[in-house]
């Protein structure tokens, strides 16, 4: 009988409160994921533009993924400089999407160590018009982005953030359609127009959103890149590119 309970002492104590073993192994394989993501964007390619991508709960998809698409495939095109695509968000959790989406932040811009930005671009969120507005930490880091960034492009009701941090007070821009009025009225002071799918003035680029974000980032593709990357771009993404069918406004590059 002594035998018995002593081999079920030792079986229970086996597998009560885990196996410290397992345990250890499970830990180990979460540092090794997070090491090789650390490992990943501590080697960002140094030749090339670095584009960041401003995400947060209720970013909507269209917006982010667009423009996402169109300037990572540039690491398949030759002889050019290519983008290096990341995204930021002020969590190490995942953020949730308008539609759903779960997507794990690149970097934390309230505590990782940032690679320069050359890029910046601001997709809508469902915020965007309202309490996103009053996230100082997140206008901050847009306006300390800005001092060193080569252009900021921001799509749908993005530009409502740009606005905010005061970087549209010398500049033409434009949003979504049915938002115009509204950041008209919002913003006083800015010269926002209708009638146009996107709107470059000097380094910033705000678009109308929505499927138009394709055409917003192929320009500045174009822009940087010429016409025939252009065209090679938007032909992997099955879309017939010619700038001149867009309706947009240039004032000054």
């Amino acid at each position: 009988m002594m035998k018995k309970l002593t081999v079920l002492i030792i079986f229970f104590g086996m597998f009560s409160c885990g196996n410290p073993t397992e345990e250890k192994i499970i830990q180990k394989k979460v540092e090794t994921k997070s090491e090789a993501k650390l490992k990943q964007f501590s080697k960002l390619d140094t030749s090339r533009y670095n584009v960041a991508f401003l995400i947060m709960n209720g970013t909507f998809n269209t917006e982010l993924t667009a423009p996402y698409d169109i300037f990572q495939h540039t690491i398949f095109r030759e002889n050019i400089k290519a983008m290096n695509v990341f995204t930021v968000a002020d969590t190490d959790e995942a953020i949730t999407t308008f539609e759903g989406l779960r997507i794990l932040p690149d970097y934390n811009y309230l505590k990782d160590k940032l690679p320069r930005i050359d890029i910046l671009v601001v997709p809508s969120a469902e915020h965007h018009l309202d309490s996103d507005l009053e996230n100082v930490a997140m206008i901050n880091f847009v306006k300390q982005v800005d001092k060193e960034a080569l252009f900021i492009t921001s799509h749908c009701d993005g530009a409502f953030v740009l606005a905010k941090a005061g970087l549209l007070k010398n500049s033409v821009s434009t949003t979504f359609p049915s938002d115009i009025d509204k950041m008209r009225e919002t913003f006083s002071n800015l010269d926002i127009r209708k009638e146009v799918l996107f709107v470059h003035d000097g380094k910033y680029i705000t678009s109308a959103g929505g499927a138009k974000s394709f055409e917003a980032a192929l320009y500045l593709c174009e822009f940087l890149y010429g016409k025939k990357v252009a065209k090679s771009l938007a032909g992997g993404l099955v879309i017939d590119w010619n700038i001149e069918d867009v309706p947009h406004l240039i004032i000054k590059n």
